[in-house]
């Protein structure tokens, strides 16, 4: 019944075959040792040509990374957009509290995150923060505004990154901005190299699968009247991480690389 049905209910075989719900649990749970789990969110199902080409990269991204070492690493400047919203509630698990046996259970209301948002644009790399920039609600990114962008983070690296600025490399995503002619061309112009991305591969942004999650963490069950205050939060907990921080997320790249290039 299972095999034909992974949706079925226990209270719905045990009717069928008669016998209790606890004793359908236990035969599922122990002697075909099943569970019942959710289905795991994915931003999007890849073709068999985006595994190739995922494949593809991050072996050549690796190559590149076995021959340079960290001084690849070290070159990589990753950047990513992402909106923060002015109050974002905590999670299940950090509103989670002790209490005694005999006390009772404690209530949580439901909330939703607020409407009022912003957008970060932030870039990085191994030693930390190289540009932040803040959007206010409403506004859009499209090729011009990257493009501003990145000549802003152009003249940032002249003052923060003087030992590395030719030997950078960028790394983001393939949304139309950063993809565009004029966004390409600019990126020429300011001698600013990419490193390839594959397609639909949040997994494989630095900016994604490490900083925007820790960072929307401490951001979480706080409430903030104005972007500005948002803005303020947000840059003094970029300022409290150490360069350590920053080169353990670049080197956890290194190791999904490795992991579909498998």
């Amino acid at each position: 019944m299972i095999v034909a049905n992974r949706r079925v209910k226990q209270k719905d075989i045990a009717n069928a075959l008669d016998i209790s719900k606890e004793r359908v649990h236990h035969i599922i749970t122990v002697h075909l040792g099943d569970r019942k789990v959710s289905a795991r969110w994915v931003p999007r199902q890849l073709t068999v040509e985006m595994k190739a080409q995922r494949k593809t990269i991050c072996t050549q991204l690796l190559e590149r990374f076995t021959h340079d070492g960290e001084r690849f690493l070290r070159s990589i400047i990753t950047g990513d957009e992402s909106w923060l919203h002015h109050y974002d509630p905590e999670s299940k698990m950090q509103s989670m509290q002790y209490r005694h046996k005999n006390s009772p259970a404690p209530k949580k209301f439901k909330v939703v995150a607020s409407a009022r948002k912003v957008l970060l644009t932030i870039f990085w790399d191994m030693e930390g923060i190289v540009h932040i920039e803040f959007l206010e609600q409403g506004t859009t990114i499209n090729s011009e505004r990257y493009v501003s962008t990145l000549r802003a983070l152009t003249s940032r690296l002249r003052r923060v990154r003087q030992d590395k600025v030719k030997d950078v490399v960028i790394q983001h995503d393939n949304a139309g901005p950063h993809t565009s002619r004029q966004t390409q061309c600019a990126l020429q112009q300011l001698e600013l190299p990419t490193i390839p991305h594959p397609t639909y591969s949040p997994d494989l942004a630095p900016s994604d699968f490490f900083l925007f999650p820790l960072l929307k963490k401490h951001l979480k069950g706080n409430h903030y009247e104005t972007d500005a205050e948002v803005e303020a939060n947000v840059r003094s907990w970029c300022r409290s991480q150490t360069p350590e921080f920053f080169a353990d997320g670049m080197r956890k790249l290194v190791q999904r690389w490795r992991l579909f290039a498998e």
